[in-house]
């Protein structure tokens, strides 16, 4: 063995495993088949880099939301012969989809690039089938109110009054049929992502939005409908808001006090609060004050704050948890460890993970 005038300034070398002893282990657990991870990343940066997103896009998904909610009330509107609530619901749903593609288009930097995305299909990818989606609602949302403003200038009993009658009931289905996936696309589209808080919040957080679309659409509602015809939207937005708190409640169960840190901290705490308040507030209001204008319009305008709310705090969670590197690299310990309980090692061939 050669030897080197250097050999006593080198440190002592380690002792190597053999080929086939199980790769390496956590310091004090010999079966343990993932290293021990350290919270400080390489150099100190975090192990997903945030989305290269800026406030447009909450914004965007709020909008969307609200337009989903306010097409999915046109449509009960319609089936239930309530002329206002049915034309200013539609007239809210196509301005909101209208605001939020401009916010879209806002963060892509190029009105171009929204068009890129409806080159083709692609089944697997959230994006793309959100733009069909946002695509089909828009058509079918503009189509309707179209038919809404032609239908007053029609006579009914003229050939083409007629044919608008037909037209009319299958536009508003269409903007029905559209208006979930629409508000539901959003969160799959974040949970898809590698950011740990969407990831793992994959199971409550599209309940969680089409609640809070849904309760969006019926604050909307209140507002621009005399009290006299909104008397369902009240029961829906009650509806809405309860199922919103409860997804949320839900989702910060699974999560825990460690993994649903990012909820309740920094600026995600100071939306989340705000969101329940707002959305208890709104709910509240609509069963207690919204027979009276006064009290509609005040609910309203809380519902859907505490729409926009909810969005803000789960985007801003969202980042919180890709810039600190503790929120991915404990899920992948979690997963690791109840891996190796129900004995499937890490690197064993044909070891299933727990979903």
């Amino acid at each position: 063995m050669s030897t080197s005038p250097f050999d006593a300034d080198r440190p002592p070398e380690q002792p190597r495993r053999r080929r086939g002893d199980g790769g390496p282990r956590r310091r004090g657990d010999p079966d343990a088949t993932v290293p021990e991870a350290e919270f400080d990343s390489y150099y100190g940066r975090n192990v997903v880099h945030p989305a290269p997103w800026s406030a447009a896009i909450p914004t965007y998904i709020f909008l969307g939301g609200m337009a989903a909610g306010s097409g999915l009330i046109g449509a009960g509107a319609h089936l239930s012969g309530r002329r206002r609530l049915r034309r200013n619901a539609r007239v809210g749903a196509l301005a909101a989809l209208a605001a939020g593609t401009v916010a879209l288009v806002d963060d892509l930097g190029r009105p171009g690039r929204a068009l890129n995305m409806m080159r083709t299909v692609k089944l697997t990818s959230p994006m793309s089938v959100g733009s069909w989606i946002l695509a089909g609602f828009g058509g079918f949302t503009g189509a309707a109110l179209g038919l809404e403003l032609i239908r007053a200038r029609v006579p009914a009993s003229t050939g083409a009054g007629r044919v608008l009658a037909l037209a009319d009931p299958l536009a508003s289905a269409g903007a029905a049929f559209f208006a979930p996936p629409l508000a539901a696309y959003t969160a799959v589209l974040l949970s898809d992502t590698a950011t740990p808080l969407w990831h793992e919040a994959y199971r409550e957080l599209p309940f969680i939005f089409v609640a809070s679309a849904t309760a969006a659409g019926a604050g909307l509602a209140q507002i621009t409908t005399p009290a006299s015809e909104t008397g369902p939207v009240r029961a829906l937005a009650a509806l809405g808001a309860a199922a919103d708190l409860t997804g949320d409640w839900l989702l910060g169960r699974r999560l825990g006090e460690e993994q649903g840190r990012p909820l309740h901290e920094g600026k995600a705490r100071t939306f989340h609060v705000a969101a329940r308040a707002l959305t208890a507030a709104g709910a509240l209001g609509s069963v207690l004050t919204g027979r009276h204008r006064a009290g509609a319009v005040v609910s309203g305008l809380a519902l859907i704050a505490g729409s926009l709310c909810t969005r803000f705090a789960v985007f801003e969670a969202g980042m919180a948890s890709a810039r600190d590197p503790r929120y991915t690299v404990g899920p992948q310990r979690a997963r690791a460890d109840a891996a190796r309980a129900a004995g499937h090692g890490v690197t064993q061939p044909g070891g299933e993970w727990p979903r």
